[in-house]
């Protein structure tokens, strides 16, 4: 049993229902909200460990919703993913910019969600407290507000992109072997090429100008201090 609280906020009843029932098969704790407001309410009684939020809700839409629930000081630690039929690239980067961990279209398998909820929150739980705010040198990574910033200047990097660069960043002293980046960044169900994060380490290279990700050939990578 996992014994890791769940709210999820959506308007729409069966997927409420059908979220719950999959969920609560893995042993979490679910608390359910039909609208923004009640969500807000809910999520500052229960301090849940993730929070599902859908975009398009009465009231207050979901964008709203996560910017004031990252107002909120008890729930800095809180994950909020967006569970949305939007599947606009606008509408994922506004999500990302009002403090959301992540954004998952609605058409995914249920599968697919649990296996990225149980991972979302694996990661979390391995990652300390004061990794939240990692800096690097120059280089700062601020997980909560999806933000990197080296000299000043500020970076919005895609989603995978700022997603290995955090996990190399969580432990400057492991080695990250390809196979545990590719389930930690991408999830054990998706499928993707083998070439897929030596094109990501490539891209945060040449966007950052970060020459201490260390390759080792045949292994994985480091990010060196």
């Amino acid at each position: 049993m996992n014994q890791k609280k769940i709210l999820l906020i959506d308007d729409e009843l069966d997927i409420l229902e059908i979220l719950s029932y999959n969920l609560e098969k893995e042993g979490y704790d679910i608390y359910t909200a039909t609208n923004g407001n009640e969500g807000i309410d809910k999520a500052k009684d229960i301090i849940p460990d993730l929070i599902l939020l859908d975009v398009m809700m009465p009231e207050k839409d979901g964008i709203e919703t996560c910017q004031e629930l990252r107002k909120i000081k008890e729930l800095q630690k809180t994950l909020i993913v967006f569970l949305s039929a939007r599947s606009e690239e606008f509408s994922q980067l506004a999500g990302f910019q009002a403090g959301a961990n992540d954004y998952i279209v609605k058409l995914i398998k249920p599968k697919i969600l649990i296996s990225k909820v149980n991972a979302l929150l694996q990661l979390t739980s391995q990652v300390s407290d004061n990794a939240k705010l990692i800096e690097i040198g120059d280089l700062v990574i601020d997980k909560d507000n999806f933000r990197v910033s080296k000299n000043g200047q500020q970076f919005l990097l895609p989603k995978k992109e700022f997603d290995l660069l955090y996990l190399l960043a969580s432990n400057t002293e492991k080695v990250f072997k390809r196979e545990e980046i590719l389930e930690k960044v991408w999830g054990n169900d998706v499928i993707v090429g083998e070439r897929t994060i030596d094109v990501h380490i490539r891209r945060l290279r040449e966007k950052l100008g970060i020459n201490t990700i260390q390759t080792l050939k045949g292994i994985g990578y480091k990010l060196i201090v």
